[in-house]
Formats: structure tokens, sequence, C-alpha cells
């Protein structure tokens, strides 16, 4: 599908309540640890929880604050990183497919297998041609995926280049946040109009029966009631039961 990150709002609604979608993100917090439990019970589906975002953009605190209230052992998170030594060694998505989630478990993907179609072109690792290689690659990973019964959840956190310089700033003034703080960072977020363009591109043409969920992420209280709704209703979506008393 064809999006304009541009025309596209990093900001909540002008026409909603902020405590009613806080008391709403609540409740849906309670029943996606039922369906996490439930989920991790019948074993007969996994969930790949896909997260992307400029720098800055609150991946981390969206993974702490909507899935706190789950049970830690159906729930893993895994942060993709520049490629080890190991890695390099083998194709790009090997050391993503070792990740993915068995059935009965949530896997959450702190960054994932896009990057190699975003920042290596970004950096010119790797040129239009390639990505275009790489695009049927996906494809091909992501419906096997669905095949093998793993639903994809896919959520872009949209935000504005003001409020990601003042998560940037929040960095160097925060003893909490110091450690977040990197040059690397500042010198990425140089490359916005770049990354607009290939982030557009990644969804368009990267498996578009499994469309991405655009955050507006400005602020983080509908950032999470965006990403809680989508995974509860997807949850729903599987009408799962508990297996019956085998005696």
């Amino acid at each position: 599908m064809k999006i304009d990150l541009l025309s596209i709002s990093t900001s909540p609604p002008t026409d909603i309540s902020k405590e009613e979608i806080k008391k709403e993100t609540k409740a849906l917090k309670e029943e996606m640890n039922e369906l996490q439990q439930l989920l991790y019970a019948e074993s007969k589906h996994a969930l790949l929880i896909v997260l992307q975002g400029m720098d800055a953009s609150g991946k981390d605190g969206a993974i702490r604050d909507v899935f706190s209230a789950m049970n830690p052992q159906g729930v893993r998170v895994h942060s993709f990183k520049v490629p080890s030594s190991e890695e390099r060694r083998h194709d790009y998505l090997w050391r993503v497919h070792k990740m993915t989630p068995e059935r009965g478990m949530i896997q959450i993907f702190n960054r994932s297998h896009y990057e190699d179609v975003l920042v290596t072109r970004v950096l010119g690792n790797i040129d239009d041609a390639e990505a275009e290689k790489r695009f049927g690659h996906i494809n091909d990973f992501e419906r096997m995926l669905t095949d093998c019964d793993t639903i994809i959840l896919k959520f872009y956190l949209h935000i504005s280049e003001e409020e990601q310089q003042k998560n940037f700033r929040d960095r160097l003034t925060d003893p909490f946040k110091h450690w977040k703080h990197s040059i690397k960072d500042h010198k990425m977020a140089k490359y916005w109009p770049e990354f607009r363009q290939y982030y557009q591109e990644v969804f368009e043409k990267c498996s578009p029966e499994i469309p991405w969920v655009i955050v507006p992420s400005d602020s983080n209280w509908y950032k999470e009631y965006i990403i809680a709704k989508a995974i509860v209703d997807t949850l729903n979506e599987l009408d799962m039961k508990y297996p019956k008393l085998n005696l």
C-alpha cells in the first residue's frame, strides 16, 4: 500500500480524551494478558511483533509499557543491532529466522529484518537493485512464517523530527537516560528524507497482505493504546480455546 508519511500526523487526534484513552489502554492490557495466557496454553499459533521507527521514536518505552502486564514466560524480546562477525558470515536473514517465535509464544523485534533494506540503503551498503531482491526475500520469509501459524504485526512508530530532537535532549539532561545517548543517532537523524523514502517503499512493497500499522508516536499514551488495541484485536480473531482436561 502507498503511504505518504508527510501526510500523516504524528500527534493523537484532537477529538479524543487522553484520560479516556488511558482507561481504555488499561483495560486492553488486562485483556491482552488473558489472551497471551490463552495463546500460551493452546500453543497453536505464535505472534511476531515488529517494531520499527527512527532513533528515539519510543520502541523501548512501548515494549516496557505495553507488555509489562504479561507473563514473562510467554514473551521474548530481541533487539537487532549491527550484525556480529558470525552473523555477517551468514545470509542476512539467518540471525532473524532463529529468533522467530515458537507456537504459544509472543516474540517482539526491536528493529528487525527491515533494517537490511533501510539503514543499509541510507549508508550506501546496498543499491536499489539489491534492495528489490531483498524485498522479495522478505516477502517469501514472512509468507513462510504465516503459513506455519505465525501471525505477524508490524508497527512503524511515527514521530516528528521535533519530537525526536526533544527526546535526544532528554537523554542529555536526564541521568536515567544518559546511557541511551549516542553521537551516531544524531548523525543518522540528518538522513530523515532518505529514511522516509525507503520506509514508504517498504510499506508498499513488503508483504502487502501484512499491512503496517502507522502509529502516531509523539504522545506515549496514544502510542500505547494503538499498539495494545491492534494486538488484542488480532488475538481475538484467533478464536482460541483452552485445551480440555486429559485424564
